[in-house]
This record gives C-alpha cells, sequence and structure tokens, in this order.
C-alpha cells in the first residue's frame, strides 16, 4: 500500500470520527434545547390563560430543531460515505429526539389552540350567565307583581 493511500484511510478515518462527533454534540445540544419535564408541569399562573400560555412558551423547541436539522445533515453525509461503523444507533438516537420533537410540537399546537379558545368561551359562558341573571330577574318582577 503506498503511502499516499494510507494517508487517505488515515483521513478519511478522521473525519468519520469527526463526523460522528458533529452529530451527538448536535444531538446532545437538541436534547438541551428541549422542554425539562419539570418545565411543563410545574406552572406558575393565576389564570387558566397565563398557563397555558406559559406552558405554549415552555414548549418553543425552536433551537432543538436547528440541532436536529444539523445533527441530521452530518448523519446523512457520513452515512453515504460509509463512515459510520454502527449507523444504526445513531439512526435509532436522531429518530428519538425526533419523536419527542414532534410530541413537544403537536403539544404545542393543541395548547396554542386551547389559548385561542379560552377567551372566546369564557365571553360566551359570561353572557349565558348574564342572560340566566336577567330572566331570573326578569321572573322575580313577575312574581311581585302578580302578588300585588
Amino acid at each position: 500500500m503506498s503511502q499516499s493511500s494510507l494517508d487517505d484511510e488515515e483521513l478519511f478515518g478522521e473525519a468519520a470520527e469527526e463526523m460522528r462527533a458533529d452529530v451527538e454534540e448536535h444531538l446532545a445540544a437538541a436534547r438541551e434545547q428541549l422542554p425539562t419535564a419539570d418545565g411543563i408541569w410545574d406552572v406558575d399562573s393565576e389564570n387558566t390563560l397565563g398557563v397555558l400560555n406559559a406552558l405554549r412558551s415552555a414548549f418553543d423547541v425552536e433551537g432543538a430543531e436547528e440541532h436536529l436539522r444539523d445533527a441530521k445533515k452530518a448523519f446523512v453525509v457520513g452515512e453515504r460515505a460509509d463512515a459510520f461503523e454502527d449507523a444504526e444507533s445513531l439512526e435509532a438516537d436522531i429518530e428519538a429526539v425526533e419523536n419527542v420533537l414532534g410530541d413537544v410540537e403537536t403539544a404545542r399546537e393543541e395548547v396554542g389552540e386551547l389559548a385561542a379558545t379560552i377567551p372566546e368561551l369564557r365571553g360566551a359562558l359570561e353572557d349565558a350567565h348574564a342572560a340566566s341573571d336577567d330572566d331570573s330577574a326578569a321572573g322575580d318582577d313577575a312574581d311581585d307583581e302578580d302578588e300585588a
């Protein structure tokens, strides 16, 4: 084997190690950007809408999505170059983070829809109770007239 090909093999090995490290670093960064369990469980607010808005903010995973994308890009390049000895384990890690991100994004959308619905529902309930109070007051007035 010539010196040139040995150097190429060594360089390829180093590049493969660096790609794997890059994928792993981006996956770790993506995991760090995910909301914490306590961050979505313990929310301080004085009303339901405040809780929902705090929860929606906790579900912001834009940074995690960016790191996952970078991890996937490095993985694809490394996989196509056949640079990873155990590409399956990296792929499984990527899928796991991707699944959690999908769940968080779904929850964020649902919380957003609920946060948009709650003020409307509150107004409708206030109107319904006001109408009920008006009907009760009108009924009481009619009873007073009948007794007179």
